[in-house]
């Protein structure tokens, strides 16, 4: 197999190479590197497809063959490895493909430009709920996303798995969300579990606007309050207490899709 000349083909992967890869998977170590690592063939494949600065390839020789078009032009190590010892260095037990570590790039804020809306995230603390979060905000193309510091960290490795490659469609970004809030000039919707209903055909939403989705367990900040003008609930039927931020995230965007569409 064959690649350009800057791709750096090896077929043994160096004891050092495997300890940084590792570290990778505690967040002091990708702040202090810059680096982030993924896996599995999907979430890899896009990867390689996207903009993201790739550094380094581990992956099967059958890997390595059946994507070998989007190793073209990239600067990177690549190392063609057995199923076995890639099972060794995975973090997931159902990865016998490829592993991939990139370059983390610079934050970069986004505005809501008008008719679109997006998301808030206060204190999301659970991995897998952020990365269904990005995944949902994707699927319903939200305008990108806004995550107190206290948010889960985007390049957890749990929370890339569980976008399922939507992370690289998202804008997110992380900031001090009262400061945030008000400035913003859009309408500004909370999530509770008291407010208007989400079913109630009286309820009227804005044509734009930030949905703010609040902690797990502790819903949204009080300090946040003074600048949400919309409190939304989706009602409850029967006797669960509540519903997880990622859920509750999905049913408010394709309740407001609803609305949208029928504009």
């Amino acid at each position: 197999m064959v690649f350009e000349s800057h791709v750096k083909q090896f077929e043994r992967l160096p004891k050092a190479k495997v300890k940084f890869i590792k570290s990778l998977r505690l967040k002091k170590n990708r702040l202090q590197e810059n680096n982030f690592f993924l896996e599995g063939e999907k979430n890899v494949s896009l990867l390689l497809a996207s903009a993201y600065e790739v550094t380094t390839l581990v992956a099967t020789p059958h890997f390595l063959h059946t994507y070998a078009h989007l190793l073209q032009g990239r600067q990177m190590e690549v190392f063609s490895i057995p199923e076995e010892t890639l099972r060794d260095l995975s973090n997931l037990e159902e990865n016998h493909t490829a592993l991939a570590v990139a370059t983390i790039p610079p934050p970069a804020a986004w505005e809501i430009t008008p008719q679109q809306y997006g998301l808030v995230l206060d204190d999301i603390q659970n991995p897998g709920n952020l990365g269904t979060i990005i995944r949902v905000a994707d699927w319903y193309g939200l305008a990108g996303i806004i995550c107190s510091p206290t948010t889960v960290e985007l390049y957890n490795p749990k929370v890339l798995q569980a976008s399922m490659g939507s992370f690289l469609h998202v804008k997110v970004h992380y900031t001090d969300l009262p400061s945030y809030l008000a400035k913003v000039r859009v309408p500004i919707i909370g999530t509770f579990t008291s407010g208007e209903s989400l079913h109630d055909p009286h309820t009227v939403y804005p044509s734009e606007g930030l949905i703010v989705i609040g902690n797990e367990a502790k819903g949204i900040n009080p300090q946040l309050l003074p600048y949400i003008q919309q409190k939304l609930s989706i009602p409850r039927y029967g006797e669960a207490e509540s519903l997880n931020a990622a859920l509750a995230a999905a049913i408010v965007c394709d309740n407001l899709r609803r609305v949208w569409y029928g504009r």
